[in-house]
């Protein structure tokens, strides 16, 4: 690899000390280095990501990577994620390792993992579109109360849920709120959906497993005496839109990919019990 693009989460490295660092490191291996320019919110401006980019390296967390997979979707760019968070579960290696990563990146054509992405159609009292890599969830808002959801599969009614809401989880965000509200771990290369309801009102409101293909659809129902009942949106725990009554969300597989480099050759399994140790 030759041409690297660094993109770091200001919160974690806000004087860019590291980010200078590792952008040394990377020219003085006669190497072409670039930095990502960010807008006031923290997006990175589309005008000035660079072409022909070999590695993204995203300098943060989970977090971080994923609104960087985001971004960056429609230009097919391997990302390593090297963490300065927490449990960095999505992220590649630590930053102490960065120099062993990078000198693997300079000499070797990594294995990289393309990671299954949803898209997601609002319609009704508004028109929004958007991507996730982890999850798309329909959460009450407001008061704490259930709202009632019918979620429909290929144009058929699958179920109708009384909960707090419904996780629409792609196997990458598997780990994630789905398998804390008690969902099932998928291998994260895979290609399927899984729909798990939070704190459903029912006593067999098991999670749901579907086919990549398939097209699911959540419509917010009215509340009980034909109340007007509000919802909300979430995309990756990040963009979130307001729902009320007779607003559906369809969730389709993206046509991009999440592109991961993988370094490690151990089993996702034990990634993930090490990474969640103690958690």
């Amino acid at each position: 690899m030759e041409r690297f693009y660094i993109i770091t989460n200001n919160m974690k490295d806000p004087d860019y000390r590291i980010t200078q660092e590792i952008q040394s490191y990377i020219i003085s291996h006669k190497k072409t280095c670039l930095l990502c320019v960010k807008d006031e919110d923290g997006h990175i401006i589309p005008e000035q990501i660079p072409e022909a980019i070999d590695c993204a390296v995203v300098l943060g967390g989970d977090g971080t990577l994923i609104r960087a997979a985001r971004e960056l979707k429609n230009h097919h760019v391997p990302l390593l994620g090297v963490n300065m968070g927490t449990l960095g579960y999505l992220t590649e290696t630590e930053l102490p390792n960065y120099k062993e990563a990078l000198d693997y990146l300079f000499e070797n054509e990594p294995e990289i993992e393309n990671r299954m992405m949803m898209h997601g159609n609002i319609h009704g009292s508004v028109t929004k579109e958007n991507s996730a890599i982890n999850d798309i969830v329909i959460t009450r808002e407001g008061s704490l109360r259930i709202v009632q959801f019918h979620v429909y599969v290929n144009g058929m009614l699958l179920s109708s849920y009384q909960a707090d809401g419904i996780i629409v989880s792609t196997p990458t965000g598997s780990t994630g709120y789905n398998l804390s509200a008690g969902g099932p771990v998928v291998e994260p290369t895979a290609s399927m959906f899984v729909i798990t309801p939070i704190c459903s009102h029912a006593l067999n409101a098991s999670s749901v497993v579907l086919s990549a293909e398939d097209i699911i659809e959540i419509e917010i129902c009215e509340g009980r005496y034909g109340r007007l009942e509000h919802a909300l949106a979430t995309f990756d725990g990040a963009d979130t839109v307001l729902l009320k009554t007779g607003d559906r969300v369809v969730i389709k597989k993206a046509e991009e990919t999440a592109n991961l480099i993988k370094l490690c050759k151990e089993s996702f399994i034990k990634i993930m019990r090490e990474k969640m140790k103690g958690n």
